[in-house]
């Protein structure tokens, strides 16, 4: 189930018996898989995909980026996996659809941060 002890006590004490449990759980996961399908929907094929991502050497603004997949895989309410670029990648720990010419992924080790992806450089 994808709520923690106290969690499922705090949902019990407003009212929610265990199949309530079960089914908020479910929907959870039905949520998060159709999130990691329409994710990977948006990278599918790879391509040039333009970004917000703060880099070192950046002046701030839009990055450019060759982007060969994403791929991606659920665990109950876990999103994880790896958004793959022409020559580094980066774990992916979550991430949403915010349109259909944008999505926001939290990426992980050496970038720790959330990073808007857009097909065209102007929806950033």
């Amino acid at each position: 189930m994808h709520f923690d002890p106290r969690e499922q006590a705090a949902l019990r004490e407003v009212g929610l018996d265990t199949d309530d449990l079960r089914a908020a759980s479910d929907l959870v996961a039905d949520a998060v898989d159709d999130a990691a399908t329409d994710l990977a929907d948006f990278f599918d094929g790879g391509g040039t995909y333009y970004s917000d991502m703060d880099t070192a050497h950046g002046d701030g603004g839009v990055r450019e980026h060759d982007v060969d997949h994403l791929d991606v895989y659920t665990h109950a309410a876990d999103l994880r996996g790896y958004l793959k670029f022409d020559r580094w990648g980066v774990p992916v720990e979550d991430g949403r659809v915010l349109n259909e010419d944008t999505v926001e992924l939290t990426l992980g080790p050496s970038i720790h941060d959330r990073v808007r992806f857009a097909t065209d450089p102007e929806a950033l």
